[in-house]
């Protein structure tokens, strides 16, 4: 009895020990065996890395809103020291807009063949320089001038970073990333505001180097340059994206740039990551054409090999499938969402400034009157009469200090935090609806809000109405964007984004060039311009397949 007791203890043992060290086998051959994106990102975990990303994504956004906005603040301002017509109020609004739409599949086709990192690193530090020449600006040209130039640039990055963000997290965060970068563009539009209301109050006059005259709009636009300066500066600590890398065959770079993030996040030593090997999603390009596995021993220091630069002919054939069926019709349906959406969005908020200030003075010019109104129509014609006769009479009306009404800086204050406020709530109820009905609401709501303008009978319904307004919008555009990133493939992202860029581009180009012809015109014209285009773009949501439900190929 003992003997067999024995026996079968020392079994039990041999099959505890065998099962063990199964498990072990079993454990390292998974951490050995090639790893796809979702696992590798994962091995990298979550830390200081992904707080550096959430800075970048802040400055970055920050700088990418700023180059399209500050001239909407600076206007009232800025009026008499550049003799601006109410057509060059429109110019400036709309001329960064020209220079992005003309770079935008440019920048597209670079991001998706050259890399992400390069994009983002060199064109913010352009962009700087460019804003940075529009604070020393002397003229009506030369402030134009830089401000084409700093659109055309900037297009780049602000395209790319949202693609960035989301290929260095794995896909349980993107929903995450996709909100974040929505409430940092509410952010960087109540940023504006603020910062107007802290700078423009002030008696900053000066001269630098005896030739160059610098009033407060100026140092508003240096300001509102840092933001740049600051996203090109943390790039250079930055790895290119692992997504990418593998989509292009770039394995082993890939490994690097996922070492260099499980060293930011673990503060380990980077040849203690656990990954080894990545699964060859595309064949290396003229070399390793028949290897499906690159793999790098832990304590192996491998050169890496150039890479080869891509022909324009292989990037043209990596973005063939955007040319034929089911992506065509997608595309083209996103393609002209996203112009109407601009054009009546960013319509809207550049003006709504302007709309504000005139609101202010004409308020304070009739203080203490009876039956005073302060209609949307009475109001426009008082900024359009205001604005000719600054222009007529110069001298006098220019002589004295140029006193804004807080009242201004309140109401943009306000409209830009309710849009901040909108994205708490935007994302319980995309859990109601889904997606693609909160796109298609909120394209309709917006149509009608955009209208309900019109009909504004006092300051206090303008703010409501303009508010509700730009909470609704953002938050569709937000919406699009997430259905692009969802309905293409990796290759096919930036090129698509950076198309949908430059449509809502042209859209935010035509809607501000059009708005003071419009204006001029009456006051029905502009409004019913802005209800329209939203009112277009829901309907065509309505054809869009659900991004929940698809699978890009």
């Amino acid at each position: 009895m003992s003997e067999n007791s024995s026996a079968n203890l020392e079994s039990d043992k041999t099959k505890e020990i065998n099962s063990v060290v199964g498990k072990t086998e079993e454990i390292s051959r998974d951490e050995n065996s090639p790893a796809d994106f979702n696992k590798a990102i994962e091995a990298s975990g979550l830390g200081v890395y992904n707080v550096i990303l959430l800075f970048l994504a802040i400055v970055g956004q920050f700088a990418s809103i700023f180059e399209s906005s500050t001239m909407s603040y600076i206007l009232p301002i800025a009026e008499c020291d550049l003799q601006l017509t109410l057509n060059d109020k429109g110019i400036l609004n709309a001329v960064g807009y020209a220079g992005m739409m003309i770079s935008a599949i440019f920048w597209g086709y670079l991001a998706d063949t050259r890399g992400r990192r390069s994009i983002l690193l060199y064109g913010y530090l352009a962009d700087a320089v460019c804003v940075f020449g529009s604070a020393l600006s002397q003229n009506f040209v030369m402030l134009v001038t830089f401000k084409f130039l700093g659109g055309l640039i900037v297009n780049g990055p602000a395209a790319v970073l949202f693609t960035y963000l989301v290929e260095m997290h794995g896909p349980k965060h993107t929903g995450i990333i996709i909100m974040i970068v929505g409430m940092i563009t509410s952010t960087a539009m109540l940023a504006l505001p603020l910062f107007a209301w802290a700078i423009f109050p002030q008696d900053w006059h000066f001269q630098l180097f005896d030739s160059l005259q610098i009033n407060t709009w100026q140092i508003y636009l240096f300001v509102c340059g840092l933001p740049s300066l600051l996203s090109g500066l943390i790039l250079f600590i930055l790895p290119e994206s692992p997504r990418f890398l593998m989509g292009q065959g770039r394995n082993e770079e890939a490994l690097k740039s996922f070492r260099t993030i499980y060293y930011f996040n673990t503060r380990k030593p980077k040849v203690t990551y656990p990954i080894k090997s990545l699964i060859q999603e595309l064949p290396d390009r003229k070399s390793n054409k028949d290897e499906d596995i690159f793999t790098v021993e832990p304590n192996t220091k491998v050169k890496p090999a150039k890479p080869k630069s891509r022909s324009f002919l292989e990037g043209l054939q990596q973005m063939k499938p955007l040319f034929h069926k089911p992506l065509l019709l997608i595309s083209l349906r996103c393609y002209t969402m996203q112009l109407c959406i601009f054009l009546g969005m960013n319509t809207i908020r550049l003006w709504l400034p302007q709309l504000f200030a005139s609101t202010a003075e004409y308020e304070a010019l009739h203080a203490g009157e009876d039956d005073v109104s302060s209609t949307m129509c009475t109001i426009l014609e008082y900024s359009v009469n205001k604005t000719a006769e600054t222009l007529t009479n110069h001298e006098n009306i220019c002589s004295e200090p140029i006193n804004i009404s807080i009242d201004m800086y309140m109401n943009n204050i306000i409209v830009s935090a309710t849009g901040f406020l909108g994205y708490f709530f935007a994302g319980g109820i995309v859990r109601v609806l889904g997606a693609k009905r909160l796109l298609t609401y909120g394209l309709f709501l917006s149509g009608l809000l955009g209208f309900a303008l019109y009909f504004s009978v006092n300051s206090l319904m303008t703010l409501i109405v303009s508010s509700l307004f730009q909470t609704v919008t953002v938050v569709s555009v937000s919406s699009l964007m997430s259905a692009v990133v969802t309905l293409f493939p990796t290759q096919l992202r930036s090129v698509v984004v950076a198309a949908c860029m430059m449509c809502g581009r042209l859209g935010a180009l035509s809607g501000n060039l059009l708005f003071p012809i419009f204006v001029q015109i009456g006051c029905m014209p502009p409004f019913l311009m802005v209800s329209a285009a939203l009112l277009l773009a829901g309907g065509l949501s309505i054809f869009v397949p659900n991004p929940s439900k698809v699978t890009p190929s």
